[in-house]
């Protein structure tokens, strides 16, 4: 069994709930993905890490997105990055610029200059990704990728397209046995 089939499999056992979901849209769906269930638990953890650092590029220097669906899939990555001697920093994007302290909506460890992966743990329209990437933009640094533990929507690869962003998942909906619910 692949990393990737081991994945799957622990988001089948752990993250994926069928029945009759409302989603953020106000649409209706027969299945509903909580990643971090998954993603915070400690054999996930490591999946999820090992999923990522294979399709990351080398020249990444930094990844984080959007908290909190981002934060556990950046802060594993890097650990485990770090683990192996590959500097990989982490960083979360706040919903709200803070207006007390060092201000911003960056907390963590990102710089001017990063060349940054911006994550998700599940994307359905890829709005999150969009707004971390224009936060990091914002900074000063340039994103070299968006990746998402599960796409569940099938959009976000066109919608980060737009923003010259290019998109990749581990895994998506048809892998997991639905179908895409994007728009």
């Amino acid at each position: 069994m692949t990393g990737t089939d081991e994945l799957r499999a622990h988001l089948l056992a752990h993250s994926v709930r069928t029945g009759d979901f409302v989603l953020k849209s106000g649409r209706r769906s027969i299945w509903f993905i909580d990643s971090k269930q998954t993603v915070c638990r400690p054999g996930g953890m490591l999946l999820v890490a090992e999923a990522l650092l294979e399709i990351l590029p080398e020249e990444a220097t930094a990844i984080g997105g959007l908290t909190m669906g981002a934060d556990p899939v950046a802060f594993i990555t890097a650990g485990v990055a770090a683990g192996r001697g590959r500097a990989l920093k982490a960083f979360s994007v706040r919903k709200e610029a803070k207006d007390h302290g060092g201000g911003g909506r960056i907390a963590g460890a990102l710089d001017a200059g990063d060349r940054v992966v911006v994550t998700e743990d599940t994307v359905t329209r890829g709005t999150s990704l969009l707004e971390a990437v224009e936060a990091v933009r914002e900074a000063g640094a340039e994103v070299v990728l968006a990746v998402a533990v599960v796409d569940r929507g099938g959009t976000a690869q066109s919608m980060l397209a737009g923003a010259g962003v290019p998109f990749r998942a581990v895994l998506s909906a048809p892998d997991l046995g639905f179908d895409y619910e994007g728009a």
